[in-house]
């Protein structure tokens, strides 16, 4: 039975991935200041440039975890990207009990996304992909 489903589910799959990257990306965007400042309020190295990167991330590999395009490459790209920002923006051992139940499920929801991304990157787009189109 999963053999069956194995491409329907690959597909719907990065689409839910990228339902996570895709309009972060796009908020950071259309409030790139407010990004800058909420970077640099965790006290992350170069704030403007941190957020450019994390919009090349999030919609860059967005995009083509929508389209199967150099798939494995951009999910591992982003599993490092969702690895680093959960220590710096879920950081649940720094901040007061009454917040560390949030911010842990935040991190811990995050390291599961990494595993995600992780699997798709080993296993790679399935068949309704780019990549499976050109061969890759």
């Amino acid at each position: 039975m999963f053999k069956t489903l194995q491409t329907p589910l690959s597909f719907i799959g990065r689409i839910l991935l990228a339902a996570l990257f895709l309009p972060a990306g796009i908020a950071k965007i259309t409030g790139f200041a407010g990004t800058v400042g909420y970077i640099s309020s965790v006290n992350m190295p170069f704030p403007t440039l941190s957020a450019l990167f994390a919009i090349l991330f999030e919609v860059g590999g967005g995009l083509a975890l929508v389209f199967g395009l150099g798939t494995r490459w951009a999910a591992l790209a982003l599993s490092v990207f969702t690895l680093v920002a959960s220590f710096f923006f879920h950081a649940f051992w720094a901040v007061p009990a009454e917040a560390a139940m949030v911010t842990q499920l935040l991190f811990i929801k995050n390291i599961a996304v990494v595993g995600g991304l992780l699997t798709l990157a080993a296993w790679g787009p399935g068949a309704w992909s780019l990549d499976a189109r050109n061969g890759n």
